[in-house]
């Protein structure tokens, strides 16, 4: 009788640990499961260096969503962004989206700086007006030898 109590308190526990490992898997990974609070919105880029999935995109520098995914289009010679936006967050078609840096070497980001005057961006619309990521090693190596 003992070891049947102990045989099931063990097992509670495992399963306790192994939902616990799922919650924060979901909600840390963010996972979308059962819900579709995005809208998927495109960008293209010529040069999207340091920019990975998941990274934040940020409008007044609140997160208004998240990298998709990360793509590249030979026919038109452009890297293509999937950018997934909150429902809630209104576009228009002359939002400017451009790759920021946290910091000074920190990770990459999508800004954007909505327009006002544009039409509204349907999901799977895509943004042109884009600012390609600066490169602070060429930036650099311009100022030490004198091509700035």
């Amino acid at each position: 009788m003992f070891k049947l109590k102990k045989e099931t308190a063990v097992g509670l526990f495992v399963l306790a640990g192994i939902i616990a490992i799922a919650y924060m898997a979901v909600n840390l990974g963010n996972v979308q499961l059962f819900s579709d609070k995005y809208n998927s919105i495109h960008a293209n880029f010529s040069d999207i260096s340091g920019l990975k999935v998941n990274a934040p995109v940020q409008m007044f520098g609140v997160k208004v969503g998240y990298v998709g995914a990360i793509g590249l289009d030979q026919k038109n010679d452009v890297a293509t962004v999937e950018m997934r936006i909150d429902k809630d967050v209104k576009l228009t078609d002359d939002a400017i989206v451009s790759v920021k840096t946290n910091g000074l070497i920190g990770d990459k980001y999508l800004k954007i700086a909505p327009g006002g005057l544009g039409d509204p961006v349907k999901p799977g619309d895509t943004l042109f007006d884009t600012n390609p990521s600066i490169d602070i090693e060429d930036l650099i190596s311009k100022f030490a030898f004198g091509k700035v």
